[in-house]
């Protein structure tokens, strides 16, 4: 039986429920609200409201009366918008214009990986946490955090850990770009490449890629499409090594992650059928974005409660270091390959 379904049946279980999905995008929206003040505007929606969860958790505890619907909002929600994120992947656009940046896409996601679990063994961080930050930095930031957590059996602590790491310090490194941009020898085409390639969030290479002008921009999110493009094939590479860990160790089996199917499937229906077949408004997807935002931020909530300072304090400095000593390494590499 389902959270809901219980919840249906017996009408204190429903108060909790819808209570505690309201909760979740209570916090979202004052994450929303945070985002606007100066400073907090580079950091984005998402990371606010992590924070601001965090802290509740941290000063009044974990609202216990109301968990079934943050689990609802953690576990459902975050789903429903890994699977509306696939209509923002455009795949005809991907395999026509990006099959070259295609290529080093691959070996940026490689390389953010293993380099990030090396140094996690050198620097003895959280593997799990690491893990997540390696895929964060290679793939698409929050978005392949969440897809893959799951796969991984990672905990909800760890993967809020990750997400609010990863967005803190994509904004670093997009605003550090911005301010490089006027002293690299790079033209606008080069330097879209170069943040396409090597940052994290999909958010944070608009952000550096936007003083490139047009071209420089069209060319920065092409190269972070094919990222994102790459989100898909990664995940079932770890579901074949998590299913083959798994049977080894203990005969269990790994439980499919069906919201990669609508994922896979919306995103066909983006790149083919909608604007295309079916005519669809900007205005209509501009809405559908927005809602995926709002989703992924009330999930985030739900994640951010779960998170204890006091318990992960010393867990997520070293796959912090971990990860930065990567993505700067990232952006070195990716300079001298564009």
């Amino acid at each position: 039986m389902t959270p809901e379904q219980h919840a249906l049946q017996h009408p204190s279980k429903w108060k909790s429920w819808t209570s505690g999905i309201a909760f979740t995008f209570f916090i979202a929206f004052l994450g929303y609200l945070l985002a606007k003040v100066p400073g907090f505007n580079h950091i984005g929606q998402l990371a606010c409201a992590i924070i601001i969860a965090v802290a509740y958790r941290q000063f009044f505890g974990y609202p216990e009366m109301i968990r079934s619907g943050i689990a609802f909002s953690s576990k459902r929600l975050l789903r429903t918008a890994i699977i509306l994120y696939g209509l923002k992947l455009n795949i005809d656009t991907v395999l026509s214009d990006g099959l070259g940046l295609l290529s080093r896409d691959v070996g940026v996601i490689i390389f953010a990986i293993f380099m990030t679990i090396w140094l996690a063994k050198v620097f003895k961080a959280d593997k799990n946490i690491s893990l997540l930050l390696g895929v964060g930095t290679g793939v698409c930031g929050a978005a392949a955090i969440v897809a893959v957590a799951p796969i991984i059996k990672a905990k909800d602590e760890d993967t809020a850990i990750g997400v609010g790491i990863i967005a803190l310090m994509g904004t670093v490194f997009a605003i550090g770009y911005t301010i490089l941009r006027p002293i690299l020898p790079l033209d606008s085409i080069e330097y879209g490449m170069w943040a396409g390639i090597s940052l994290h969030e999909v958010a944070h290479v608009a952000l550096a890629g936007a003083p490139a002008g047009e071209d420089g921009l069209a060319i920065a999110l092409l190269a972070k499409l094919g990222r994102v493009f790459l989100l898909v094939p990664l995940c079932f590479i770890f579901i074949a090594i998590m299913k083959r860990k798994h049977t080894d160790e203990t005969g269990a089996k790994i439980e499919f992650p069906w919201f990669l199917v609508g994922f896979i499937i919306l995103s066909i229906l983006g790149s083919y059928v909608f604007g295309h077949s079916i005519p669809v408004s900007d205005h209509l997807m501009e809405g559908v974005f927005t809602l995926t935002t709002w989703l992924l931020t009330a999930a985030m909530v739900g994640l951010g409660l779960n998170v204890s300072l006091r318990d992960v304090k010393d867990r997520a400095m070293r796959p912090l270091a971990a990860m930065t000593v990567t993505s700067i390494l990232l952006s070195v590499i990716a300079y001298f390959i564009i």
